[in-house]
């Protein structure tokens, strides 16, 4: 009987039941591409895997540029000004506040630390930012700052994991690779999550910040360069001319096609989607990426440096990317970790440099995109994976100042994408150590963002091993306070 079979039949008969159980625990998930789930988003376009979804109502924005500070920014000194603080600076702190507290590095009874850095009110909204972020100072009216976030992890690469996927383990996908499963992209010649990386060194949590996880490969962030080869792998090979690209791109398209209808594994259709979009790029790409066209006006209001890997360049590429239908975009500038173990770690030489770094071009992504009129329909997030504590570190006794990773109250700011400008919501103790109002959960912040784009976070789903998977795990609430009307 088996003999009679067709080769790849006989093919399939051979597999145990094991291998068969192992295969179908990723590739049943994976099916949701064609709407496997009763309350699915989407219809999958066979032509283009990517193309635009229809969300589950009205939303108030398209897309998302998320400026990621990883190292964790201190809030104490950028956005939560403290008095009594300031008044009990070198004192310790009450024990009853820190008892069975654990810290990744402080030992003992910890003295409290004030700010060294002055706060002054900005714009007719009066928003409270630290004096070492004056060009967001005047963009203060268009900003939603929050000073009451908090997070299950202290430490980086967990946290950073954390803040990017809901969840404190590598294997789960990002939120951009979320929202381009769900709503697709609009763009056919750039992938729809992009990230963009400058600072110091690469993010703790790695590619685990911006992978798509258990969702097909299609959606994960892809990392472009500012400096040197845009994308890597992506040119053709010396000596290659584009029609005999093209021609081996073909071939390989025919055999993949082939062997999808012989195993049905739909990460096949990705590969041939994949193999077709890198094409498209080396048009697209090179173009993107030649800032040198922006008018000179444009390139002082960000404070760019053509040929340079920088923030600055990275936030104009963010703009540039969106314009172009990207989903989501990601930038990261790491090295906000200041522990004050040294003066590249403090919060008195290292800090002001990395404001210097970023709050010009930031302040100049939100500024530009409004005066594009972008800013509307676009989110734009300034965050870090938790706050610093309002207590200095003294690690084996450094006489420099630092604070140690404190995930129990941090600040971030969003503007655009009809979050409300101009508030600060949330607040913090006398001592900027535990959130007193208005608490909010990185579920909830990840459940508000999918909102305003028209996605209930309770039904973007996607079954793997057995159980529905979604970015807020079985968490988040939508902030209704920062949402505007």
């Amino acid at each position: 009987m088996m003999g009679n079979q067709p080769p790849q039949n006989e093919e399939l008969l051979a597999l145990t039941r094991r291998h068969f159980f192992r295969v179908c625990g990723y590739g049943i998930g994976s099916l949701a591409l064609t709407s496997l789930l009763n309350e699915s988003l989407f219809a999958a376009d066979s032509k283009h895997l990517l193309a635009p979804q229809k969300p589950h109502f009205q939303p108030k924005a398209k897309r998302v540029i998320f400026m990621f500070m990883a190292g964790a920014p201190s809030q104490i000194d950028l956005f939560d000004p403290k008095p009594k603080l300031q008044a009990h600076n070198g004192q310790p702190i009450p024990e009853e506040i820190v008892k069975g507290e654990r810290f990744a590095f402080i030992k003992g009874t910890p003295k409290l630390l004030g700010s060294p850095y002055k706060f002054q009110k900005y714009g007719q909204s009066g928003q409270e930012i630290s004096e070492l972020l004056p060009h967001l100072g005047r963009i203060a009216d268009d900003i939603t700052i929050i000073r009451s976030m908090q997070t299950d992890q202290f430490n980086h690469a967990p946290a950073q994991i954390f803040m990017n996927t809901g969840h404190q383990l590598p294997g789960r996908p990002s939120m951009g690779s979320w929202l381009t499963y769900g709503l697709g992209s609009e763009s056919r010649d750039l992938p729809g999550f992009v990230v963009l990386i400058s600072g110091q060194n690469r993010p703790d949590g790695g590619h685990s910040c911006w992978s798509s996880g258990f969702l097909p490969t299609l959606y994960q962030g892809v990392e472009f360069r500012s400096k040197g080869e845009p994308v890597l792998f992506v040119e053709n090979p010396e000596g290659v001319p584009a029609d005999a690209r093209r021609a081996s791109i073909d071939a390989i398209r025919d055999l993949n096609e082939m062997r999808l209808k012989s195993v049905k594994d739909p990460e096949i259709e990705t590969r041939i989607s994949n193999y077709e979009l890198a094409f498209r790029m080396q048009t697209s790409v090179p173009e993107l990426m030649d800032i040198s066209q922006e008018p000179e006006s444009v390139r002082q209001l960000y404070g760019i440096e053509p040929g340079k890997a920088s923030f600055a360049n990275n936030c104009l590429l963010a703009r540039r990317l969106i314009e172009r239908g990207v989903r989501f975009v990601q930038l990261y500038h790491r090295g906000w970790d200041h522990h004050g173990t040294n003066p590249g770690d403090d919060i008195v030489s290292r800090l002001p440099q990395l404001c210097k770094e970023t709050d010009q071009a930031a302040a100049a992504l939100v500024i530009d995109l409004k005066q594009r009129g972008l800013l509307d329909d676009t989110i734009v997030i300034w965050a870090g994976e938790f706050g610093r504590t309002p207590m200095n570190e003294e690690r084996d006794g450094s006489k420099f100042l630092g604070r140690d990773h404190h995930p129990r109250a941090f600040s971030v700011w969003m503007a655009g994408g009809g979050f409300k400008p101009g508030i600060t919501v949330g607040a913090t103790d006398e001592l900027g150590y535990n959130v007193t109002e208005m608490p909010i959960h990185v579920h909830d912040l990840h459940a508000t963002i999918l909102h305003q784009l028209g996605v209930d976070h309770t039904r973007l789903t996607y079954k793997f091993q057995g159980r529905n998977f979604r970015l807020t795990d079985v968490f988040g609430h939508v902030v209704p306070q920062i949402i505007g009307s």
